[in-house]
């Protein structure tokens, strides 16, 4: 498994709920992302561009990047959301782009954005059928690309399925080998039944062992929940320490640890959990 604290949990708040700012970004999770997109209705796109400025100019009080989700860059307001943020006199570390279906939409964003926004990371939402089948061309359109997200939601209603695990498995499957051929981050829907618990450490369970990064979060006390759940646990990183030293005690050849035999690609990833993990805490 590959663990990363980039995206293991990307926390929602709505961009007209200035209340919740500072709790969602003091809630754990790598990401904390203020939304303009579908939690603010039409009416109000204006207020929203406006009050989620204050997201990003307020010092920072805990770890984790610092996002925003747009609106579609196809509609008007997404175009208007991105000379907004240029304008921004604090950027976002991370800008989600919706409905995200060709390389084309990437580019666009990118040449918007342009300088002023050079340290700025993308995400792409890909959340309907004509965005997964062109992932792999989506992959390649821009350096600023870090990762995917799949919107299991939309993309349902896209193509006439039910919300649950089985029917999107080949939607979700698409994402991962893509993303994972391109070497991206790509991270699950959120899990939209809030008090159904044991449910989100099924998806959390079974999304980790897909290969996802993270998962989305639209309340804070799911972070408790998803954040150890694409985390190595203590049992893991000893292990990993335990194939480095056997390695190492064979110049990093092919060493027999627990009497399982690990090769290269054991060894890489041992090594690579224990730089992201080995000394950090949450």
């Amino acid at each position: 498994m590959r663990f990363t604290t980039y995206c293991r949990s990307i926390l929602f708040t709505p961009a007209l709920a200035v209340e919740r700012f500072a709790r969602g970004q003091q809630s754990g999770a790598d990401m904390s992302l203020v939304d303009l997109e579908d939690s603010v209705a039409a009416p109000f796109k204006d207020a929203a561009r406006s009050k989620a400025e204050a997201f990003f100019t307020a010092p920072r009080t805990a770890r984790g990047r610092r996002a925003i989700r747009i609106n579609s860059i196809t509609k008007p307001e997404g175009m208007r959301d991105l000379l907004a943020i240029r304008d921004y006199a604090s950027k976002p570390d991370v800008i989600m782009l919706p409905k995200t279906e060709s390389p084309r939409d990437l580019e666009i964003v990118e040449q918007v954005l342009g300088s002023e926004c050079a340290q700025v990371d993308l995400l792409a939402l890909v959340e309907t059928a004509r965005g997964i089948e062109n992932v792999d061309a989506i992959s390649r359109a821009t350096p600023r690309l870090k990762g995917f997200v799949f919107g299991s939601a939309d993309f349902s209603f896209n193509i006439g399925a039910s919300l649950s695990w089985e029917p999107l498995y080949y939607a979700r499957a698409r994402l991962v080998t893509a993303a994972r051929a391109a070497n991206l981050h790509v991270i699950d829907s959120p899990f939209f039944d809030i008090p159904n618990v044991e449910e989100l450490r099924r998806e959390v369970s079974l999304a980790r062992n897909m290969g996802f990064s993270g998962k989305v979060a639209i309340h804070p006390g799911q972070i408790e929940i998803i954040q150890p759940g694409f985390s190595p646990d203590e049992r893991m990183l000893a292990k990993a320490r335990k194939i480095l030293a056997e390695s190492q005690a064979k110049d990093f050849n092919i060493a027999v640890v627990d009497g399982t035999m690990m090769g290269t690609p054991f060894i890489e990833a041992a090594r690579r959990m224990l730089e992201e993990f080995g000394n950090r805490e949450g």
